[in-house]
């Protein structure tokens, strides 16, 4: 039993070993543009009252679903440089704490949804994951060492928005990883390797 379970590689040893895949670097790469491209268009859903839901977060959870944590954090890493290059330092200095962000949510998205399950719960867990520790935790806690403006004061209106954003983002979060797992399996590489031995595809 123990050398059995000693043979099987933890969550993070084969994310790692999804890189070895043409697939994995080439569907990250296009993910890491998608998320890069969607923040630039500034392409989000308007809510009353006041409320942005923006799209670039399906991109991260979609990595994190199909190639794991390893690979979900080191997409955060190129996402949020790539990202602030790409923005032409519209956003002031470069800051590191939010590519720590980046990083978590990475982690978050690996550890809930790979190795490629989408149910409900499971983005429920994620969502409440990021949302708290990394949207009202750490993004707090940077906003408030480059801003100047106390911890407490920014709580006030980050924490009923965030409470408020959970379930539609939620939801977008469930069904948006439901059409990204169909199209992954409608690649002709992963239909191949899925299909029995000696099944033509159709």
């Amino acid at each position: 039993m123990s050398n059995s379970m000693s043979k099987t590689p933890n969550i993070f040893v084969r994310s790692l070993r999804e890189l070895k895949s043409t697939r994995c670097l080439a569907l990250t790469a296009l993910l890491i543009a998608m998320n890069i491209a969607l923040d630039l268009m500034g392409l989000e859903l308007r809510l009353p009252p006041d409320l942005k839901i923006g799209f670039g977060f399906l991109a991260n959870a979609a990595v994190g679903m199909l190639f794991g944590p390893s690979v979900a954090m080191l997409a955060g890493v190129c996402t949020d440089l790539l990202g602030y290059f790409a923005g032409g330092f519209t956003m002031g200095g470069y800051f590191p704490g939010f590519t720590l962000t980046a990083i978590v949510a990475g982690l978050f998205w690996g550890l809930w949804m790979y190795p490629r399950r989408v149910s409900l719960w499971r983005a429920i867990g994620a969502k409440v994951c990021i949302n708290l520790f990394c949207n009202i935790g750490l993004n707090t806690l940077w906003l408030t060492l480059t801003g100047g403006k106390a911890m407490s004061v920014l709580l006030v209106a980050r924490v009923p928005k965030n409470l408020l954003m959970l379930p539609i983002e939620i939801a977008v979060l469930y069904f948006g990883m439901k059409l990204v797992l169909r199209f992954y399996h409608m690649l002709p590489a992963v239909r191949s390797a899925e299909r029995p031995a000696g099944q033509k595809l159709p």
